[in-house]
């Protein structure tokens, strides 16, 4: 039988979500924690391969169980076996080929700002800033990427493609925190830190929404800051 699952983690615990030799991605978790209910090996597919450091509020996995044990006893199982920084959100029976990741329709992503300075206890879970930010200029800035666009500028590594599509970005301002969620069509590596870092380098006066501009249409090969890890969520994913 073929289960979608829905998982939260604590990224700064893991090396990434993919598989690793070492035993430290989410995805190695996840597959002990099943092999064990299976008595056998179970393969996990993830929606995204999120970084070292980055978190999920609702990442999606997708994997084949043959025994017979309800959705809630599924749940209640594997929660008792991972470790504390993983968690199963949901657990539902999907068709055979699916797949967690091709079959995704949108993702969202948060990004969280804490505009406070220095603090040990969130430096894993917000990227800290000193700095007086210009909101408005910030959202100004990140409207220029809602649409269809080449994002080579603003990706890492070699695709096939740079194309993809950015349906909505908003910020909410909450006590001393800037929210930022991005929803698009599918990401790739960087795509959103790097949209963050470009964004906040025309909020804080060091580049222009021009230069943005002239990077996301091509018109030349500039990059920009990318932004930490630590203030990335795979908020929610959409399915067919």
């Amino acid at each position: 039988m073929k289960y979608l699952m829905k998982i939260s983690y604590d990224g700064s615990k893991f090396e990434g979500f993919q598989r690793l030799r070492n035993g430290r991605g989410v995805q190695n978790e996840v597959e002990r924690v099943l092999s064990i209910i299976a008595s056998k090996k179970v393969v996990v597919k993830g929606a995204s391969r999120t970084d070292r450091g980055v978190h999920a509020n609702n990442q999606g996995v997708s994997f084949d169980l043959d025994i017979n044990i309800s959705l809630d006893k599924l749940k209640y199982v594997v929660n008792n076996l991972l470790n504390p920084y993983v968690k199963v959100n949901d657990i539902s029976i999907c068709d055979m080929n699916f797949h967690a990741r091709f079959n995704a329709l949108k993702k969202r992503y948060v990004y969280k700002i804490y505009k406070d300075g220095k603090d040990p206890f969130l430096f894993n879970y917000a990227y800290l800033i000193n700095y007086n930010i210009d909101t408005k200029l910030l959202y100004d800035a990140l409207k220029i990427f809602i649409g269809k666009h080449n994002f080579k500028n603003f990706v890492s590594g070699e695709h096939n493609t740079y194309e993809s599509e950015i349906y909505d970005i908003s910020i909410e301002e909450r006590e001393k925190y800037i929210i930022i969620s991005i929803t698009g069509k599918a990401f790739y590596r960087y795509m959103v830190r790097s949209i963050i870092g470009a964004a906040l380098m025309v909020a804080l006066h060091k580049r222009t929404i021009d230069d943005l501009v002239s990077s996301l249409e091509l018109k030349n090969n500039n990059r920009f800051v990318v932004a930490p890890p630590n203030g990335l969520y795979l908020d929610e994913i959409w399915y067919k």
